[in-house]
């Protein structure tokens, strides 16, 4: 078996890993950097985290598959049975995609946090409460009577929230 024809593999194979490394390490870094300067909890940085390296580990999976040869009408299909087993996973739980969505929005774009005061308005129940975590999928307020409301937080960002204590 002739090894040094798949030297060039191999060397690209170690790049990719190594540029992996070094994507996760940059991305980690940057969010830690923007969730402490917004205050946001470390729970709340390490699954923001947790999300964006799951997606740069499939990119890289796919990266390596192109690098070893494996013929792009194979790596579509086999994307696309991937994709295609996922959504039918998914299909029942399609919440659960969007909750995760929906939390890392939540982590870069929304204008409360932790521990804020906050009118949920509603014109059937509208909601006092603090908040007391935010999750990957769900948010956990306290009413001033001390119940704890878990809100998925696909719900949770299409509320109108009114922030009590700015």
């Amino acid at each position: 078996m002739d090894y040094q024809s798949y030297l060039p593999q191999v060397i690209a194979t170690v790049v990719i890993i190594i540029l992996l490394w070094l994507s996760k390490t940059v991305t980690g870094k940057l969010v830690n950097k923007y969730g402490s300067l917004l205050q946001k909890s470390e729970i709340r940085r390490k699954q923001t985290k947790q999300v964006i390296d799951i997606i740069l580990n499939i990119v890289c999976i796919i990266v390596i598959a192109v690098i070893w040869g494996v013929k792009s009408n194979n790596l579509w299909v086999a994307i696309s049975s991937l994709l295609a087993i996922l959504g039918v996973a998914l299909f029942a739980q399609w919440s659960v995609l969007s909750n995760v969505t929906a939390g890392v929005i939540m982590f870069f774009g929304a204008p409360y946090r932790i521990g804020d005061e906050i009118t949920i308005i509603d014109k059937d129940t509208p909601i006092d409460a603090t908040i007391e975590h935010i999750h990957a999928f769900y948010t956990h307020i306290r009413t001033s009577d001390h119940r704890l409301i878990v809100i998925p937080n696909n719900l949770f960002l299409q509320k109108i929230v009114s922030i009590k204590n700015q």
